[in-house]
């Protein structure tokens, strides 16, 4: 095998991207897509799944919210009805959280950001499991973000979940790793794109200052002075599903520019 075949994942991949219908998690899957695998997506928004599905007939939709253990376990029932199987658990649904002291945070804002982006992990993976352990070609790639490594003041329930979900990375990569499974977090940065303007704009309002002046600050904490794009994401995760990611597993890997704080 070339080193350029090395670097592409093998074809007819068994795939599951959740939140999968429009941003980042759109982004990868149809990279995988394009890539020969057979590809599931989830999502809430029943427009997005539509689009997708038009524009990406290949790519199979399921309407299910991630943070219902119950809807969760009916996917799965696809999942061994449509797919027959499972090669690649792309854990992609998250919100961004409340924004604003922690004092003033409602507790049902916090607890919702913790059941998305934390407990729906664990919700899937522990469906994923058996059929990643049957699989030859297994890998989890959870997305956290670099709010994983960094303290992110006023949005501590969002750092908090992707945080977890490094721990919950490198626990699994060690449990799973003797089955073959490989398991990894990507940590975007700040990925361009309509959800990280909003992010923007409630961090500028809450500091009580412009739109545009609270770009730059976040432009001015990253080494490269650019955001990401979702592309950037996608590229990292074909990667880590590769024969060249064959030996890579554990592994909190930051695609940001290198962002210095939050």
């Amino acid at each position: 095998m070339s080193y350029l075949e090395q670097m592409k994942p093998p074809q007819g991949l068994k795939v599951l991207v959740t939140a999968g219908a429009s941003g980042i998690g759109a982004v990868i899957a149809l990279a995988f897509a394009e890539m020969g695998a057979q590809v599931m997506i989830c999502d809430v928004d029943e427009a997005a799944l539509a689009r997708c599905s038009e524009n990406q007939p290949s790519i199979l939709p399921v309407k299910t919210d991630v943070s219902d253990s119950a809807a969760v376990e009916r996917m799965f029932e696809q999942v061994r009805s449509e797919l027959g199987g499972l090669d690649v658990l792309v854990n992609n649904a998250g919100i961004s959280g409340p924004t604003g002291a922690i004092e003033d945070l409602a507790l049902g804002d916090i607890e919702r950001t913790l059941d998305i982006n934390l407990m729906s992990q664990f919700a899937i993976i522990r469906q994923a499991a058996p059929l990643l352990r049957a699989s030859d070609t297994p890998s989890i790639i959870n997305i956290s973000s670099v709010a994983g490594r960094l303290g992110y003041a006023m949005r501590t329930p969002y750092a908090a979940s992707k945080w977890a979900i490094v721990g919950l990375t490198s626990s699994l990569a060690k449990e799973m790793g003797p089955a073959g499974v490989r398991v990894n977090a990507i940590l975007p940065g700040i990925v361009e794109g309509p959800r990280m303007d909003g992010v923007i704009k409630a961090r500028a309002e809450s500091a009580g200052v412009s739109f545009e002046d609270m770009r730059e600050t976040y432009l001015e904490n990253i080494s490269l002075r650019r955001m990401v794009k979702p592309q950037d994401i996608a590229s990292m995760a074909l990667y880590l599903c590769s024969p060249a990611g064959g030996n890579i597993s554990g592994q909190a890997i930051s695609i940001c520019g290198n962002v210095e704080t939050l």
